[in-house]
């Protein structure tokens, strides 16, 4: 018999070498020993976890209760550090914290990785009281560290905020941000568990009716699928996407406060009009109910003004579709409401791109029609109500495609009218209007050859002509500010007053004008962030970005992504704001005849301060 057979106790022979803990047990009759008080139990406890401040799972087979591992937690405690570091615009400090947990996660599934493999292929292990070392050495630096990096993280967003023309002051709130990304890393780690563990029982249930290296792959194969098709089809389309569909269609339903429909039978969804005012959409009743009245371009000018003509088709366009495409149909109506308009009678007809929304940016059409006195017409087609970040998703190519369908309309009703009573043809976008115009062409060359100039702001990364002229840009010049073949027809500014004199070179006709912040992130988001390192980090740095940006895997990725987000939080020309800058760069593009550095300077006065108002 045992001496706990005896009630005299558990086998002392398991002893402290064993790593359970002895203590006597009282005999029958015997009163309790009195519980320490909460306080010393607290010590006693943050006592023995210090002495060893990690946890070995008794089985390989425990999934969900199990310590982190050390090396993933370092990585991801390292990426989360390097997210601290500023990018190209201002961000709050909510994002900041999800900047950080997004980054982390990446970093503890890399470190995890890593752990995994060099178990896998390496047989020596470190010793308890190494693991115990590294281990206190994290729990001690590690936190240290963290709220020193985030104060100075605030530090250099302060600066970064003095470089784009925003006062310094900033709530940066430390311990949220931390525990934003604490939580995000704990949720991630919590649900990558827990898929583990489903796959492991799958495998386990596979394992009964096949051989096992066929129930593992089977398994596998299985459980990447779920996730995979959990993340696309449930998450992400019947979630994100659906969200986003359904406030946008209800969105698109309304109207803009202080939009009224138009008297003026100039514009689509006023009297006469082809397209109903009710069918216009959100952004096409904004388009059309904010044409200025001729007595408004006439107290500018001091002359007597036309009325605009402005020409918006929404998607779907309210008319059936038959034998071809809904983009062939909506340019036919297009053109025919231009026509009923008398568009084509004008001195200038421009092709405006719309963003995912439909919206086409005010500035550059007011700047247009104000420059002109009226005398202009403005078209536009939606393709989407949804917004641009998923109409990039779901539906990019739509852009290019109504786009096209648009412009090869408007030129074909154009190549039927006598040369010398043909409109000037012109073409402008921005952000994802940008590239709609882009995907229009093939190439600069054709651009520039299809039209008598061009106007686009903020053109994305994936903008097929802008890319290309970025990469065949002349020797020296930056990524940010591209000179392409001598500025000859094409040049790029930021700050248009003196961007656009340079060169000095003669600039001919006709001319394209890119607007282009060096701190705006929809230009610069690409997936090749993830592992490649960006031009527009290279010296010379965008006049509004602070030398202590850095780049490192993953995280610019992320942070340029939530700098899209925030990119509107700036002012132009910074951000994705370029405000007024059209009137410069309609100024460069068509001037109408008689107009004088006075005149851009007093029109972009009265359209910075309509900007202001936006």
């Amino acid at each position: 018999m045992t001496s706990t057979d005896r009630n005299t106790g558990p086998d002392r022979s398991a002893g402290p070498a064993s790593g359970v803990e002895w203590r006597a047990v009282p005999g029958p009759g015997a009163a309790a020993p009195p519980r320490p008080p909460l306080p010393r139990r607290a010590a006693r406890r943050l006592l023995a976890f210090a002495r060893r401040p990690y946890w070995d799972r008794p089985d390989p087979s425990y999934r969900i209760r199990r310590w982190p591992d050390l090396t993933a937690l370092c990585l991801a405690t390292v990426f989360f550090w390097t997210s601290l570091t500023p990018s190209l615009v201002p961000r709050p400090w909510y994002l900041q914290g999800l900047v950080g947990g997004i980054t982390g996660v990446i970093g503890y599934a890399l470190g995890s990785g890593l752990a995994w493999l060099y178990r896998a292929l390496a047989p020596w292990r470190p010793p308890a009281g190494v693991r115990t070392r590294c281990w206190q050495a994290y729990w001690l630096l590690s936190p240290v560290l963290a709220v020193w990096f985030i104060s100075e993280s605030a530090r250099m967003q302060r600066q970064l905020r003095v470089l784009q023309d925003l006062p310094p002051a900033l709530t940066w709130h430390t311990p949220m941000i931390a525990l934003i990304a604490l939580g995000l890393l704990l949720a991630a780690l919590l649900v990558a568990r827990a898929v583990r563990l489903g796959s492991v029982a799958l495998i386990r249930q596979l394992g009964r009716l096949l051989p096992r290296p066929v129930a593992f792959a089977v398994g596998a194969l299985v459980s990447t699928l779920l996730v995979l098709v959990g993340v696309r089809d449930i998450v992400f389309d019947r979630g994100v996407v659906d969200l986003a569909d359904r406030i946008a269609e209800a969105t698109n339903d309304g109207t803009k406060d202080g939009i009224r429909r138009p008297a003026s039978r100039l514009v689509s969804g006023g009297p006469g009009s082809l397209i109903r005012w009710e069918d216009l959409g959100y952004q096409g009743r904004n388009f059309a109910g904010s044409t200025p009245t001729p007595a408004a371009l006439g107290a500018w000018t001091g002359r007597p003004a036309l009325a605009p003509v402005r020409v918006y088709v929404p998607s779907p366009p309210p008319t059936a579709f038959h034998d071809d495409s809904p983009f062939a149909a909506q340019a036919r109506l297009a053109v025919r409401e231009l026509d009923r308009t008398g568009a084509f009678d004008r001195a200038v007809l421009a092709v405006a791109g719309t963003t995912g929304t439909g919206w086409v940016d005010p500035n550059v059409t007011e700047a247009l029609e104000y420059m002109y006195g009226g005398d202009t017409a403005i078209v536009a087609v939606q393709y989407s109500y949804l917004p641009s970040w998923v109409s990039f998703l779901v539906d990019k190519e739509k852009a290019g495609r109504a786009t096209r369908a648009l412009l090869d309309a408007v030129r074909a009703r154009l190549d039927a009218l006598p040369a010398a009573h043909r409109p000037r043809l012109v073409v402008t976008g921005e952000s994802l209007g940008a590239y709609a115009v882009e995907a229009s062409f093939d190439g600069p060359d054709d651009l520039l050859a299809s039209t008598d100039g061009a106007l686009l702001m903020g053109a994305p990364d994936f903008s097929p002509i802008s890319r290309e002229i970025r990469r065949d840009r002349d020797p020296g010049s930056p990524v940010w500010r591209p000179q392409y073949r001598g500025g000859a027809h094409v040049r790029f500014a930021q700050f248009p007053e003196t961007d656009l004199a340079r060169p000095a070179a003669p600039w001919e006709h006709p001319r394209a004008v890119y607007l282009q912040n060096a701190s705006d992130p929809v230009v610069w988001w690409s997936p090749d962030l993830l592992l490649e390192r960006p031009a527009w980090l290279d010296e010379p740095l965008g006049p509004d970005i602070t030398p202590e940006i850095t780049w490192f895997p993953f995280v610019a990725f992320w942070q340029t992504s939530v700098d899209m987000a925030v990119s509107y939080g700036v002012g132009a020309p910074h951000g994705h704001r370029y405000g007024a800058g059209a009137v410069d760069g309609w100024a460069a593009v068509l001037p109408p005849p008689g107009w004088t550095t006075a005149d851009t300077t007093r029109l972009r006065a009265l359209i910075g301060d309509r900007a202001a108002a936006y």
